[in-house]
């Protein structure tokens, strides 16, 4: 990859990474504010429960992002001539797949073989959520 595409990866990874910074974790607000409105409303508790899973998962997933760009931005400094290739196969990984992911470390191929079900996402019936 010429250096002028790695300084612009470079920057892109900057940039994502500022703006997940600048968003900050999403607070999980507690169950219930105190002991008086416990059973006041049936309905609130379980969605204050899904809004609380859903605000931790977002949390987990935007660390786990942070990570990522960080040890990607490392390899562009330390060994530029590995980024942009998967890390099992050793392919180039395609330019599209770095643009929506800059740092991506497997190529699709790779990665669906990685993922559950081979990336396909299936209900055996209409009542079971992946």
């Amino acid at each position: 990859m010429k250096p002028t595409e790695l300084a612009h990866y470079e920057r892109l990874l900057k940039s994502l990474e500022e703006e997940i910074r600048t968003k900050g974790a999403r607070r999980i607000e507690p169950n219930r504010n105190d002991d008086a409105s416990a059973g006041a409303d049936e309905d609130e508790q379980p969605l204050n429960e899904m809004l609380q899973s859903i605000a931790s998962s977002r949390n987990r997933n935007m660390s786990l992002v942070l990570k990522r760009i960080a040890r990607t931005l490392q390899k562009i400094r330390q060994t530029p001539e590995e980024f942009g290739l998967c890390e099992e196969c050793e392919e180039d990984i395609e330019e599209g797949r770095l643009k929506a992911m800059p740092y991506a470390e497997l190529c699709v191929d790779c990665q669906s073989k990685r993922d559950p079900r081979g990336g396909r996402q299936t209900r055996r019936n209409p009542f079971e959520f992946v």
